[in-house]
């Protein structure tokens, strides 16, 4: 049986104790909100009696930098950048790259100097422990060699399932996240993921015990949030005399393809049952706004269509307080993953439009915290069905809003919390 609740009190520590934390995705990375669930623990594991140490990427790996949350970096966090490229981006030429340049990832190269660096780290601070993050596989490559060479426990945090079926597509790059992930399940003092589905898969798929594979969830910042709230906490209306329903954050055209949601749209506008002026879809951040558009024009939905660019994070969050509904998408394939945004969504105390399949981890995540307005992403006669109820609750003012006590469970301080007592149980401290 997996362990899914660790959650130790927050009481001035006796003594503080060092983690190396592996993460490819820490400021000044832009354009992920995979970012946020290191810097969150970063932030908060002191509370709890531990000193983050980061071992991470030259900048110059990342494809878009921001400064916006470099401030959210706690000062005194020892921050370290070890030499790493991306194959895609400075080891191509005309385009093209020698495949194993790029296995386990783009970022493999980042492998060697941050094993070099992590162990002057280990030698100088004296951590008590090592902790890697995924999605970037590289990172628990790293994790697996500075625990293989200094012998300190080590937690790999997967967040999300890594070799799927059809994913990734290259055989060799899929037989290569293959072998990562299990030896990282049999080595690594506690495997985290961030989805109830995802841990029982790993626990059928390496049978180790189930008291090393945990669930911890990602979350949202309330202090983040407080910034972000406009003066007062009164919201704006995005576009008067329109709801406007905002999707934030990356459209993926496979794993959230939003082409049936398209076509519902159209065919809503056919019967009259949506007009002109009524709705605002607004995709904040999209990186596939090429795609939303031509499905714009292909279902003749354009003017209810609204692409925007990405924005620095507490303008993306003030943002979804001042939205009128919001719009999660996440197809079957990812039943046991659940996006990171929907914590913040639940925070942003707005009504929630789910489109996925019913049955999946996000559904039932949201459908508990009292989110109860969902259907199939894969389905314009479902969504049709249900987007003009859910489009009058909103003009009504009944709309379902998520549970307090659902908002409150979710905070990256608890979260932080659960790590640190894994952290404590890893050390026999």
């Amino acid at each position: 049986m997996m362990n899914t609740s660790l959650m130790p009190e927050l009481k001035p520590p006796a003594a503080m104790k060092r983690v190396l934390m592996i993460a490819y995705h820490f400021p000044p990375l832009a354009g992920s909100s995979g970012i946020q669930r290191t810097l969150r623990f970063v932030q908060h594991l002191p509370k709890f009696g531990w000193e983050p140490l980061v071992l991470s990427a030259d900048p110059r790996a990342y494809e878009r930098t921001s400064d916006d949350l470099l401030a959210d970096v706690p000062p005194a966090t020892v921050v370290r950048r070890a030499f790493a490229l991306d194959t895609a981006r400075h080891l191509s030429i005309a385009g093209r790259y020698v495949g194993a340049m790029a296995r386990p990832d783009r970022w493999v190269s980042w492998k060697y100097a941050a094993v070099r660096d992590g162990l002057r780290m280990i030698r100088e601070y004296k951590p008590q422990a090592i902790w890697s993050t995924y999605p970037i596989a590289t990172a628990h490559l790293i994790g697996a060699e500075l625990q293989r060479r200094s012998g300190l426990p080590w937690i790999a945090d997967f967040r999300d399932p890594m070799a799927q079926d059809g994913y990734p597509a290259d055989p060799l790059t899929w037989q290569s996240y293959r072998a990562i992930e299990e030896h990282t399940l049999r080595t690594a003092r506690f495997s985290t993921f961030t989805t109830p589905g995802a841990a029982r898969t790993y626990l059928a798929r390496y049978p180790v015990d189930g008291g090393r594979v945990t669930v911890l969830e990602n979350g949202y910042d309330e202090e983040t949030f407080a910034a972000a709230a406009n003066g007062g906490g009164e919201r704006r209306a995005l576009h008067p005399g329109a709801i406007t329903l905002l999707h934030s954050g990356i459209v993926y055209p496979d794993e959230r393809d939003p082409t049936q949601f398209f076509e519902a749209l159209g065919q809503l506008k056919a019967s009259g049952a949506i007009g002109a002026g009524s709705l605002v879809v607004r995709f904040r951040a999209s990186v596939h706004d090429e795609l939303l558009q031509s499905l714009a024009a292909r279902y003749d939905v354009a003017e209810f269509i609204d692409c925007q660019p990405p924005v620095p994070y507490r303008q993306a969050l003030a943002e979804m307080l001042d939205a009128d509904g919001l719009l999660v998408m996440q197809a079957a394939n990812c039943n046991e993953q659940i996006p990171a945004k929907i914590y913040e969504y639940l925070r942003a105390n707005r009504p929630i439009l789910t489109l996925t399949d019913p049955q999946g981890d996000t559904a039932t995540t949201l459908r508990a915290a009292g989110a109860t307005d969902i259907a199939r992403l894969d389905s314009a006669a479902d969504i049709g069905r249900i987007l003009p109820a859910f489009l009058a609750a909103i003009r009504e003012g009944r709309a379902a809003l998520p549970h307090r006590q659902a908002v409150a469970n979710a905070s990256r301080e608890g979260r932080t919390a659960q790590l640190a007592g894994l952290l404590d149980m890893a050390t026999g401290s």
